[in-house]
């Protein structure tokens, strides 16, 4: 299967043991129901292997709808899956799942959602900071607050629940490219979507975010002011701004940084992209 044929949203790739691991939202099921999330293999970003199913809602999950922004992240021995989730009366959230391979099955591991029950949120991302304390960075939605939020909750260090409450990093508005959305009911919006946490070799600190600009979907950047989480996060230049995002970074088999995003941000349409990135004076440009 090649990269061009694999429909889905907000794509996300693990490294591990000579091979890529590719997860993403489902293109066909973004909208509504859905009931699993897959995981693609590969070593050359080019060609790959699957889909293999590696989480299934065996009918005892608590959610049945939206399965979106599946992220794996190695902690501790485990393999652990933050993904959002919704059901009728439910607000959206993130929740973390677990396995003991890359490649599944996850089980749920928290609680439900772990991001606020009372508050719509989703896109929930890893972050261990310098002191190796465990964080899920997440945003509170536009649909509820209509200015999106980007924020940071404390974890406990197994990963199952919250060990704090969470602290706003910054708001949409705050970037003076992003335009506003228009709901069904006629509310504007400023959408925030997909943080990812990246801390370039010489110790900044950025969180990728999308929103929407003039551009379609576009990938954003805030840079912390003290290289933390607890810092005052800055908007600087966007990455990508050609109607794609929801990206993140990681480190290519031979060493190299490489962004992906999905693009274009149109149903069915939306394909995984990869771009090879470098670091120039705490900063990510495109190579």
């Amino acid at each position: 299967m090649k990269t061009s044929d694999i429909n889905i949203r907000d794509p996300f790739v693990l490294t591990h043991g000579g091979r890529y691991y590719l997860y993403g939202t489902r293109g066909a099921t973004c909208w509504g129901k859905a009931n699993g999330f897959d995981v693609y293999t590969g070593d050359d970003l080019e060609n790959w292997e699957g889909p293999v199913e590696c989480f299934r809602n065996d009918g005892s999950f608590w959610a049945d709808r939206n399965y979106w922004a599946p992220e794996v992240h190695e902690w501790k021995g485990g393999y652990y899956m933050f993904a959002s989730f919704k059901a009728e009366n439910v607000c959206r959230g993130t929740a973390i799942l677990r396995a003991d391979s890359p490649l599944g099955p996850f089980r749920p591991h928290s609680d439900g959602p772990v991001t606020p029950r009372d508050w719509e949120c989703l896109d929930g991302t890893f972050y261990v900071s310098r002191d190796g304390r465990p964080y899920m960075v997440f945003c509170h939605e536009w649909v509820q607050i209509a200015d999106g939020e980007i924020l940071a909750l404390p974890l406990t260090d197994d990963l199952s629940a919250p060990a704090g409450s969470p602290r706003l990093l910054f708001r949409a508005s705050e970037a003076p490219w992003v335009k506003p959305v228009r709901e069904v009911n006629g509310r504007d919006g400023l959408v925030t979507d997909g943080p990812f946490m990246w801390r370039t070799a010489d110790g900044a600190l950025l969180c990728l975010w999308a929103s929407f600009s003039e551009g379609g979907y576009t990938e954003g950047v805030a840079l912390s002011d003290n290289g933390e989480i607890d810092g005052r996060f800055r908007q600087i230049e966007p990455l990508f701004d050609r109607d794609g995002g929801h990206g993140m970074v990681f480190r290519t088999l031979d060493g190299g940084l490489c962004l992906t995003l999905h693009s274009p941000n149109q149903r069915l349409e939306e394909r995984p992209h990869f771009y090879p990135l470098a670091e120039r004076a705490g900063r990510l440009a495109r190579a």
